[in-house]
């Protein structure tokens, strides 16, 4: 047994060790505009990350309205239906 094992049971009451034992997880809830969706994500260099940021402030926007215009203008030059998702 742990030298520490003791020391718990002395700093949190019985009633506390079984509330936390006894509880489930709780899920993050997430945010109302992420509700029904699916992350996409890529790993790409540094630099253009950081081309892309600037891009969006240079533009007022945001990364993923630019990633959003850049996926519809992908599903065009290929014949799909743009999801329009800015």
């Amino acid at each position: 047994m742990s030298r520490f094992a003791g020391l718990k049971d002395e700093l949190i009451p019985k009633r506390e060790q079984t509330k936390v034992a006894d509880q489930a997880p709780v899920p993050q809830a997430r945010r109302p505009a992420r509700q029904g969706k699916k992350g996409v994500v890529g790993y790409f260099s540094p630099e253009l990350s950081r081309s892309l940021n600037v891009l969006a402030a240079e533009e007022d926007t945001s990364v993923q309205a630019l990633m959003g215009e850049a996926f519809d203008l992908l599903f065009r030059s290929r014949g799909k239906h743009p999801y329009g998702e800015r």
